[in-house]
């Protein structure tokens, strides 16, 4: 095995344990190491802050320095190789890189065990949690720090990853004080949560807490004058009333019962029965790992916190498993998280990686007589897992998952196999009529065996599919089935989708050459409002760079340039660029590459002074000569939802700085799509193919 440069693979790998609860600092093998200079360790921190996933270099140096020095990118280098060798010291000469990888454009930590990705872990699994295991888990969290986030830090991303760190830490110790009261102690936590409300007292779940303790020690008067005071405190200081928790809270104390009389609510029955469930179900019985995995499944759903947990804490309980040497359990918890994806890039590449190594490894471990299910479940894994990866292994796990499902008779089986084949079904451009086959017969068997995750993802799937077919209409419908779907069985992630659905079909509604500014400035405000749905939804493998690309991939369909201005008089006004921020300054995750050439012509189009040349025009040389520079590099897109709309920036950035070799390579890939429209992902769209066809064969034959 080797990594991209040919090298040879390294033989160990040592357990890198890195921490920012404190000073920035690290530990391999239990020894700590040395880490360097502020600028080296800030590297290593700001990697830790982007959570595995990668950081462009040119972020990076921006992060590093308010203003750059001449140099900057090889001082950045320097520090990653020192980085390198400090936390990976058994790693052979020219061997790849396992902890801090260079994956594409950036930088990224992997296999690294970090005290605040486990903090945040712990506070987000601790809200579903019985008392005495929340308690226990976020005492363990708490213990972890060693002072202030990031201390010693004060670039802005830092100091932002501090207080948002800050915040966390006192969810945390509240919901400890919330668990020790309602396992007995409420006398106990009155002293520190009396000091945690002089200190911090606009948090009304502190002040709720306080009173709520009070009341269970028999001291009704003061948690009553601990209400009123918070209630006065609201009132003088900021002109609001209590929140409903605490105005609920003061009229349970005076009815003398708190958390209790009437039914039992959701909440009540949830308590007592993961309580029940604790004392019952001996502690480390392969019970408790297969219900955990169903338990992530459900989380995974609600998106947000839930589904960045449900990530992390999978990964562990197959790890779990797999220490037991049972390879049917093993395989029953993989299977057991049989949640589909909408979309075709990961949201954390390293997680997906471990995931699909285990699966590999419990499929090889598995007797001759396991049932076809099971085998089916794990190659469906592979394949789900491996989504958006270049290569033959997850088409043909997914191929495999699919005659084993369907011979085994399970439905639930076999949606989750027809999820895989969806999701690896991206071999070339112009694959729209066999996915909407897919999301056709994941809407039908769904619908019949009351699948209703499957059945969203069917819908989905047609609502991408048909857009790439310009059945907009259609489309809609499995718009507003998935959306209503949705709401009945609470999955608040499809509501994002059918949000960019809909800002895409407004932007595909323009006419090419971008005749009507208002109407293209309206749709990249359509962009920007469903953008602001991806916020705390616990996706990064879709939200990362998608708003600026939709832009660019609208702009250059119009034959704008990517500042938003026009062939002939000068750039967009505010109005015309519907208030986006100059894509300059976007981050453009993944999809720098194909973006920058088209940036640097859009700056390259001006003249000295600043006035726009006509179009076609060099305009500043330099820059025009960096933009062929980043044409040369662009490098095939990973198949996925996205390719049809990258190619086409790709062919139309080669055209403009006159690249035959790239423009050939965007025609022959796109050639198969010609008959479709580049919107396939159902969220952007760069318009009809054979547009782009019809300039690369004009430029091609010129």
């Amino acid at each position: 095995m080797s990594d991209r440069s040919g090298g040879p693979a390294a033989t160990t790998t040592a357990l890198l344990r890195a921490g920012v609860l404190g000073p920035v600092t690290a530990w391999v093998d239990d020894a700590e190491a040395a880490l360097g200079g502020p600028r080296q360790r800030a590297v290593l921190a700001r990697l830790v802050a982007a959570r595995g996933r990668v950081v462009t270099a040119g972020r990076l140096v921006e992060d590093l320095w308010d203003e750059p020095p001449q140099g900057a990118l090889v001082a950045l280098r320097t520090f990653v190789a020192a980085l390198r060798r400090a936390i990976e010291p058994g790693r052979a000469a020219r061997a790849p890189a396992r902890v801090l990888v260079t994956d594409g454009p950036g930088y990224a930590l992997r296999q690294a065990d970090v005290d605040a990705w486990a903090f945040e872990a712990a506070v987000s699994g601790a809200r579903d949690q019985a008392p005495a295991a929340a308690r226990a888990a976020l005492d363990r969290a708490l213990a972890t720090w060693r002072g202030a986030a990031y201390a010693g830090l004060e670039q802005p991303w830092a100091v932002a990853e501090r207080a948002r760190l800050a915040e966390l830490r006192l969810v945390a110790v509240e919901r400890v004080a919330e668990a020790r009261t309602n396992l007995g102690e409420a006398a106990d936590v009155v002293p520190g949560l009396d000091a945690h409300v002089t200190e911090h007292p606009w948090r009304e779940e502190g002040w709720r807490l306080l009173a709520l303790a009070l009341y269970r020690s028999g001291r009704q008067a003061d948690a009553l004058a601990v209400l009123r005071r918070a209630r006065a405190m609201l009132a003088g200081e900021l002109g609001v009333d209590p929140g409903p928790r605490l105005a609920e809270l003061e009229a349970q104390v005076l009815r003398h019962d708190p958390g209790t009389g009437g039914a039992p609510g959701a909440d009540d029955v949830w308590r007592d029965t993961t309580s029940a469930y604790e004392r019952v179900v001996a502690a480390g019985a392969r019970t408790r790992l297969e219900s955990t995995t169903t338990l992530l499944r459900t989380l995974a759903m609600t998106g947000g916190e839930g589904l960045t947990a449900a990530r992390t804490q999978r990964v562990a309980a197959v790890g779990a498993a797999e220490q037991l040497g049972d390879p049917e359990l093993t395989a029953r918890v993989i299977g057991a998280f049989d949640v589909p994806g909408a979309w075709t890039r990961s949201d954390d590449a390293g997680l997906a990686a471990q995931v699909v190594a285990a699966a590999e490894r419990t499929l090889a471990a598995l007797p001759d007589d396991a049932p076809d299910a099971v085998r089916a479940k794990l190659l469906a894994t592979v394949a789900v897992e491996s989504r958006g990866l270049a290569g033959a292994r997850g088409p043909h796990a997914a191929h495999e998952a699919e005659a084993l499902a369907r011979r085994s008779g399970d439905p639930a089986v076999l949606a989750f196999a027809l999820a895989g084949r969806y999701l690896t079904r991206f071999e070339h451009t112009g694959l729209a009529p066999e996915r909407d086959a897919i999301g056709a017969e994941l809407v039908s068997l769904a619908a019949r065996h009351g699948l209703a995750t499957f059945e969203i993802l069917g819908h989905l799937v047609r609502v991408q599919a048909l857009s790439a077919l310009g059945r907009w209409s259609d489309a809609q419908g499995h718009a507003d089935s998935a959306g209503a779907l949705g709401l009945r069985h609470e999955r608040p992630l499809v509501g994002v989708f059918t949000a960019w659905f809909g800002a895409q079909r407004a932007a595909a509604s323009g006419a090419p050459g971008g005749a009507d500014p208002a109407a293209r400035a309206d749709a990249e405000r359509g962009y920007r409002a469903a953008a602001a749905t991806l916020d705390g939804a616990g996706m990064p493998g879709l939200a990362e760079g998608l708003l600026p690309l939709a832009i660019l991939a609208l702009r250059v369909w119009h034959g704008l340039p990517a500042d938003g201005g026009t062939a002939d008089d000068g750039p967009a006004s505010p109005r015309e660029a519907g208030a986006v921020p100059p894509l300059d300054d976007a981050d453009w995750g993944p999809y720098e590459p194909w973006a920058r050439p088209h940036l640097l012509l859009a700056r390259g189009a001006h003249g000295a002074h600043g006035a726009r040349g006509a179009r076609g025009t060099r305009g500043d040389a330099a820059a025009v000569t960096a933009a062929a520079r980043a044409v040369r590099r662009i490098p095939d897109p990973p198949p996925g939802l996205l390719a049809e709309v990258l190619w086409v920036l790709a062919g139309r950035a080669a055209v403009a700085v006159g690249d035959r070799r790239i423009a050939e390579r965007a025609r022959a890939a796109l050639a198969p799509a010609a008959g479709e429209i580049a919107a396939g992902s159902g969220v952007l769209t760069a318009g009809p193919v054979q547009e782009h066809l019809d300039a690369l064969t004009a430029f091609l034959t010129a």
